[in-house]
């Protein structure tokens, strides 16, 4: 690599570090407001909240790469031409082909590290979050132990308790339910403890109410039961039925299995034929959207030229065809989960973005080369 390419690519590095840094805190940000409602309002504490979070890390990157890129591109050009380094540089004999090496060689960079996101990081982090989800959705203690507030972990079930003391004692526990119409059951103690129980399949975990009162409403005759009680278990489980099959997402499937075993990948996931193909091809699409979106910006700007006033024009043409290849590539997706075979569509996007890519260079090589001036003898 020249010192020519080093110096520009070391420009593009920097200010790809610098927009994937912002891009990547906005959505972060995004998704941690929410994450943070969810988590701590169903009494997790701020580790599992920093651990969910972290989690949802790759897959942001997974989205912002391609906009970092062509935002890196297209500021480090905008920023050339406006110092007259690319004039400097086509006076010396530079073609526009070869002013966009260094830009072939950073998308080449931002594309193996999109690679290693989409084909490692992501499947690896999504799963990893679905088994935390699947463990808290479990976790019965953490849903249940919030002082001051009256929950409802199912339909039909309300529980309340008042304070929790250092020792784990709930005191002025209420506890009723309604899921039975016929027969609503109310209890109310003075203290409970939830105790583990690891033979219990579905909550691993029970309620034993001290120094308490049952309540008993029968419908068809309209009387009231009472049971006054010195202690008693009331199981857990039965407020949240039975556990559900975990919920696995084809893209949190490693590649390899995408492309070996498509039968066990569907029966797994319970995605269609389309919708396995679709993902194992988008895979690879996605560093190529990379290489494509800064070729797009830097071309898109080369065409302008040196000009007092800026190339804004140019960002805009820049802007607007990423737009549209975006579109192109959105447009693509759906006939493909619809019909397999037309798997090659998914690269339709990043293929219209390379041609109209080195048409700009083409045209630009074109409309600079110097004209023959012929002399009448």
């Amino acid at each position: 690599m020249s010192r020519f390419d080093r110096y520009i690519l070391s420009q593009f590095m920097v200010l790809f570090g610098f927009f994937s840094l912002v891009l990547v805190s906005i959505y972060w940000i995004n998704q941690a407001v929410r994450l943070f409602d969810t988590l701590i309002g169903d009494g997790q504490s701020a580790w599992v909240f920093l651990e969910f979070t972290a989690l949802t890390l790759p897959n942001v990157i997974r989205i912002v790469l391609p906009m970092a890129s062509f935002a890196a591109v297209v500021y480090v050009t905008n920023r050339l031409s406006s110092e007259s380094e690319l004039v400097v540089m086509q006076a010396t004999g530079f073609s526009p082909w070869r002013l966009a090496r260094p830009v072939l060689w950073f998308g080449l960079f931002v594309g193996l590290f999109m690679s290693l996101v989409t084909h490692f990081l992501v499947p690896a982090s999504m799963t990893q979050l679905q088994n935390r989800q699947d463990d808290l959705e479990r976790n019965i203690t953490a849903r249940l132990l919030t002082e001051g507030t009256f929950l409802h972990p199912a339909a039909g079930v309300t529980f309340y308790i008042r304070s929790i003391e250092t020792d784990g004692t709930l005191t002025d526990v209420f506890l009723s339910d309604r899921r039975n119409a016929e027969a609503p059951q109310t209890f109310t103690a003075a203290r409970a403890y939830l105790v583990a129980d690891r033979a219990t399949e579905n909550s691993g975990a029970k309620l034993v109410m001290v120094d308490g009162l049952a309540q008993t409403l029968r419908s068809d005759s309209q009387r009231l039961f009472t049971t006054h009680f010195q202690d008693f278990t009331y199981d857990i489980g039965r407020l949240f039925g039975k556990a559900e099959t975990p919920f696995v997402h084809v893209r949190y499937l490693p590649t390899w299995q995408l492309f070996t075993r498509e039968e066990a990948v569907m029966a797994l996931t319970g995605s269609s034929r389309g919708d396995l193909v679709l993902e194992r091809h988008e895979r690879f699409e996605q560093p190529l959207m990379c290489m494509a979106a800064a070729l797009i910006g830097f071309a898109a700007l080369l065409t302008g030229g040196f000009s007092r006033f800026g190339v804004w024009r140019q960002i805009v043409y820049a802007i607007v065809l990423l737009l549209v290849i975006k579109g192109i590539e959105g447009a693509s997706f759906a006939p493909v989960r619809a019909n397999p075979a037309l798997w090659p569509l998914t690269y339709a996007a990043p293929l219209a973005g390379f041609a109209i890519g080195a048409l700009m260079l083409g045209w630009t090589a074109r409309s600079r080369r110097p004209r023959r001036v012929e002399v009448a003898a």
